[in-house]
């Protein structure tokens, strides 16, 4: 247990430099002096770096604010913690589903007012990413670098397997077909091992699972995202945007069905055995890096990967196929984005704001993403962006975005405690310890209970609350 001390020795050092900081505000306003906005980020590395570049411009483009970037691993609890201390950063970087929890809990500024005095709103941006930044009837951040999940696959394996590299599955039958096909068993013939296909294995082959997996087409459970989310493309809802948690909806029921259905193909223990074969995720022992996963699906920031662990893979992307009758056939993907925010507290909301309002510029929110080869949540992109940009995918991710079957996760305070819930229903689905009924029926029953018990709370204090996010005039 020696890393929880080394954790808290961390936070009470970020808590001492927001202490410092406000000694450094009070000599802010001396004459000439410029006023230190205080960022604090999640990222670190190259996509650190790329921030911290934006932020030297921001700095070298006037001469009254001056932004200070800190890369802070944990933003997100050490900002809560930072908040209810009453010595906040002034700008910090979170994800999107931290928005309604963070706002609920008191600990956000509203940004209504300055985004009207700035002439902001949703025409700005692309709109599933401006619903990320909504909560309870308010904005409450803005886009940094936005997300969204496609179908990642391998050329070289398709075409050993016969398949043509040029055509990914375009149905949800074709992606099912094409992993099989895909998928390399070790098994037992005429008494030596052979390398065939499942494809083409007998049924009672099939059945017996005497086999071993050497290579897979795809694996639902291996994924750059919570394994629950699979219930969009199966048109799942998860809430109904009022009081209701619809953990045990048709479309969840389905998708969880299709995990099922995986775990009966292959065996639960074979499937053990081929993923504790390799390390840890978003490294070059990860499955598809190491070329013995033909797909996977993942987000814009996947070549990054690509391009460090496994430079020679020849990969192709696409948009993940859905079941039948989904978003009316339009591509459904998931999205998320990172936003910046300003925190309770803040010494200077209207520096804050200024920069926050900096990093929406086209040109701005362009360098960024071509720097962390992603894309941007504007609903403006320049033809120079595009022809120059570093990922070759990110026409297909931003069209994605755009998509109508573009999905936001729930605008909920108790997202990551659902989410929690989910993937341990999804784990005994897999497992086939449990049916995909029961998994979800007690989910349903549980998340309820926690839903109730935040909008019992809500009820008598949101009255107060609302009104004072309305009466908010730091602008």
């Amino acid at each position: 247990m020696p890393a929880a001390p080394l954790r808290w020795l961390s936070l009470s050092a970020l808590l001492a430099s927001g202490l410092a900081g406000c000694a450094r505000h009070a000599a802010d306003g001396a004459a000439g002096a410029r006023v230190v906005v205080n960022y604090w980020e999640k990222w670190s590395g190259f996509e650190a770096d790329a921030m911290q570049a934006v932020v030297n411009d921001f700095n070298r483009s006037q001469d009254r604010i001056e932004v200070r970037f800190l890369s802070v691993s944990e933003v997100d609890t050490k900002l809560l913690l930072a908040a209810s201390s009453g010595h906040p950063p002034d700008v910090a970087g979170l994800w999107s589903d931290n928005i309604p929890d963070f706002s609920e809990k008191g600990a956000l500024t509203p940004l209504d007012g300055g985004l009207a005095a700035a002439g902001l709103g949703p025409d700005h941006y692309i709109p599933v990413f401006w619903e990320l930044c909504r909560h309870r009837g308010f904005t409450w951040g803005l886009p940094t670098t936005p997300g969204c999940m496609a179908l990642f696959y391998n050329k070289r394996l398709f075409r050993e397997a016969g398949l043509d590299p040029e055509k990914p599955p375009r149905t949800l039958a074709e992606l099912e077909a094409m992993s099989r096909r895909l998928t390399i068993v070790e098994i037992e013939r005429a008494g030596r091992r052979q390398r065939v296909s499942f494809a083409d294995l007998t049924p009672e082959e099939r059945q017996a699972h005497h086999f071993t997996l050497v290579q897979v087409g795809h694996l639902p459970q291996d994924a750059g995202m919570f394994v629950s989310a699979w219930g969009f493309w199966f048109g799942a809802r998860y809430y109904d945007g009022d009081r209701r948690i619809l953990a045990d909806d048709a479309g969840s029921l389905a998708a969880f069905q299709w995990l099922r259905e995986t775990s009966q193909a292959y065996g639960v223990d074979n499937l053990r055995d081929f993923g504790g074969s390799f390390g840890i995720q978003q490294s070059g022992q990860t499955p598809f890096l190491g070329g013995s996963e033909a797909m996977v699906v993942q987000g814009p920031w996947w070549p990054n990967f690509i391009e460090q662990y496994a430079p020679g893979l020849e990969w192709g992307v696409a948009a993940c196929p859905a079941a039948d009758g989904v978003a009316g056939g339009a591509p459904v993907t998931v999205a998320q984005a990172d936003v910046v925010v300003i925190p309770r507290g803040a010494p200077h909301p209207r520096e804050a704001f200024e920069f926050i309002r900096y990093l929406q510029r086209q040109d701005v929110a362009e360098k960024l993403a071509t720097s962390q080869r992603k894309f941007t949540a504007l609903s403006q992109v320049s033809d120079g962006f595009l022809a120059n940009h570093p990922n070759p995918a990110i026409r297909l991710f931003i069209s994605l975005a755009r998509s109508p079957g573009a999905r936001p996760l729930p605008r909920l305070s108790i997202w990551h405690e659902y989410n929690a819930e989910m993937a341990v229903a999804a784990e005994r689905v897999l497992n086939l310890s449990y049916t995909p009924a029961a998994a979800l029926a007690e989910v349903q029953e549980r998340v309820q209970w926690k839903l109730d018990r935040v909008e019992r709370r809500w009820d008598a204090v949101g009255a107060k609350r609302t009104e004072e996010w309305r009466a908010y005039d730091g602008w």
